[in-house]
């Protein structure tokens, strides 16, 4: 967070003299809203590295390890199975192996590649 407020520190340091504190209040709004963003991005890259999760791939997958995903019971692993291959992840939605809503809780933890 530290190099982040830096940033912003930065950035608002580099506006030029002409800027009223108005602008220079949005710009600093903006900036530091950006900045927030890339650190949890950071962090949940950190995260992700962390507890060493990888994406399944649903096209090679086995069962077990698509059952391992959140909310993917016996069934709807049968299911992704049986409706390979698929281009991208976004099939399993439009081809209607599952729900758009569980397709949201593991659209993250899913590639096709």
């Amino acid at each position: 967070m530290t190099v982040s407020l830096s940033v912003v520190a930065a950035g608002v340091g580099c506006a030029p003299a002409s800027q009223n504190p108005q602008a220079i209040r949005q710009n600093t709004a903006a900036a530091t809203e950006t900045a927030k963003q890339d650190a949890k991005a950071v962090v949940q890259g950190v995260y992700d590295g962390l507890r060493g999760e990888k994406a399944v791939n649903i096209n090679t997958a086995g069962k077990l390890e698509l059952e391992k995903l959140p909310g993917i019971d016996s069934a709807r692993a049968d299911r992704i199975i049986a409706n390979r291959p698929y281009s991208s992840t976004e099939e399993l939605r439009k081809k209607g192996v599952i729900p758009t809503a569980e397709y949201n809780r593991i659209e993250a933890h899913i590639k096709t590649r």
